[in-house]
């Protein structure tokens, strides 16, 4: 069909022009917008400023056509074959390009906002300065892509691989990132705010300078990478492996790390104001010096070297444990969470849900603090809901009272600190608690349910790693074991070990295991 023909088609109202074959064909400015042209061969055809919006270009064939300047918005080109094609500054707004073949593209300043290119591939396409906002591009190919300078704010880029992709001076803040592949990706001067990078890849890639404010880094693999002068205020870094890193004179104020693999990691000149210091696990980190001040702005510089960079981070992190021997049903763990949902209104101790393991025999159900301080104190309040709560507080105040026995004029002061601090935060959550026993109503949930009534071990582990046992039921771990007999079953009780006394100095070895910051 020659040209002629075909604009007469379309101007008589025909819109149903698939399998064309329009190889090589001049279409330059045409108006075929609401055509189907599925299944055309517009291979080498030129296009250029060509009106094709909502036409219907599927599994049509365009590759090393060039479209520059063509508006192709709310185009459905599902399947199409677009590879080297030239797209220079073309509309493709809201179009559809599910599995597109795109690969080594010319899209430069190209219109891709709310486009759907997922599963596309876009392998060596040029997408300089293009726009993609809020495009999908789940699992799509993008390795070795230039996007310098793109924006793709609020897209879908989940599991899409970009290995090797040029996205410097990009702007992806808000973007979608989880699960997708960027190892020896360019992100120099890139916006990621607020983006979620979840459980990327980022291996070896170049982050120096760009911006990751609140941006989700759990889980990520960024060993090797360069994050040098970034911007990670308040970010989540939970879990992230940062084996080998550079974050010298990177912004890590008030970030959320606990897990975080700093080993052989460069931290010279890091803002760190606000960052927990446990949890941290950092061998062989490079670091000559650290600013603590409140706005990064080197008021508060603090010096360290190989040796003392050792005792700045603890890898361990506080924790409460209560072992309940048996296993947590539906029905009590809904209790049991109306429970500590009540109490924490009061006592902002338990606000944060506790990590709760399940077998056939036990519950373990456990606290993470940010503090060793806050060890004995949330002991006392997280038992509560139990039989054994009783017992438990009880052995709590001798801890405290056979600290305090001590003159601590002849302790050293870190210690006296110490011990003034826990006591303090414990004579405090007494009080508490014991104005929510006198009502009874934050404790009703639990009342007369087998679970909360089964004996318990309750033990305490610092920042050093070091467990301290603070009450053991005599029941606790007691096995029946049945024998037969003639006339009737015998039973055999397994005797347990017992809660240890109590001594000074196995609590004084306790408590000079809590971190002890240096500044």
């Amino acid at each position: 069909m020659i040209i002629e023909e075909l604009q007469k088609k379309y101007a008589a109202g025909e819109r149903n022009f698939t399998d064309l074959n329009l190889f090589e064909a001049n279409l330059t400015g045409i108006n075929l917008s609401g055509a189907n042209l599925s299944g055309v061969n517009l291979s080498v055809a030129n296009l250029s400023g060509a009106n094709l919006t909502n036409s219907n270009l599927s599994k049509a064939k365009l590759n090393i056509a060039k479209l520059n300047g063509a508006h192709l918005s709310g185009t459905n080109l599902n399947g199409a074959d677009l590879n080297v094609a030239n797209l220079v500054l073309v509309n493709l707004k809201k179009a559809r390009l599910i599995g597109a073949k795109l690969i080594r593209a010319e899209l430069i300043r190209a219109e891709l906002s709310e486009a759907n290119l997922a599963l596309a591939d876009l392998s060596g396409a040029s997408l300089v300065e293009a726009t993609l906002r809020k495009a999908n591009l789940s699992n799509a190919n993008l390795k070795g892509a230039n996007l310098r300078f793109a924006s793709l704010t609020g897209s879908n880029l989940i599991e899409a691989n970009l290995q090797g992709a040029d996205l410097s001076g990009a702007d992806l803040s808000g973007v979608n990132l989880s699960g997708s592949e960027l190892r020896q990706t360019n992100l120099n001067g890139a916006n990621l705010n607020g983006s979620d990078l979840s459980g990327a890849n980022l291996r070896w890639a170049d982050l120096s300078g760009a911006q990751l404010k609140y941006a989700n880094l759990s889980d990520a693999k960024l060993s090797g990478a360069n994050l040098s002068r970034g911007d990670l205020f308040q970010a989540n870094l939970l879990n992230t492996s940062l084996v080998h890193a550079n974050l010298s004179s990177t912004c890590l104020i008030e970030v959320d790390w606990i897990g975080v693999d700093l080993t052989g990691a460069t931290l010279t000149g890091a803002k760190i104001f606000g960052a927990s210091r446990l949890g941290i696990k950092a061998e062989a980190v490079i670091c000559k010096w650290l600013d603590l001040s409140a706005s990064g702005d080197k008021s508060q510089v603090y010096s360290l070297n190989s040796e003392t960079i050792k005792n700045f981070f603890h890898e361990s992190v506080p924790q409460v444990n209560i072992i309940v021997d048996t296993s947590l049903d539906s029905f009590s763990h809904y209790a049991l969470a109306t429970t500590y949902y009540q109490i924490s209104k009061y006592l902002p101790e338990l606000s944060q849900p506790p990590s709760i393991e399940i077998n056939s025999c036990r519950t373990i159900i456990s606290f993470s603090m940010d503090s060793d301080e806050k060890l004995f104190s949330t002991a006392y309040i997280a038992i509560l809901p139990f039989l054994d709560a009783a017992k438990t507080q009880e052995n709590i105040v001798k801890i405290m009272k056979i600290a305090n026995s001590q003159d601590l004029n002849f302790l050293t002061p870190v210690i006296a600190q110490i011990i003034r601090q826990f006591s303090t935060v414990l004579n405090t959550s007494i009080k508490q608690v014991n104005q929510i026993n006198k009502n009874q109503v934050f404790l009703k949930s639990c009342n007369g349910i087998k679970f909360f009534q089964t004996p318990t071990k309750i033990s305490i582990t610092n920042s050093s790693g070091q467990k301290f046992n603070i009450y053991y039921h005599p029941k606790f771990g007691k096995r029946i074991v049945n024998k037969d007999t003639k006339n009737s079953e015998e039973e055999t009780i397994i005797k347990v070990l017992q809660t240890e006394p109590y001594s000074i100095s196995t609590i004084f070895d306790f408590i000079n295991g809590f971190y002890q910051p240096q500044i």
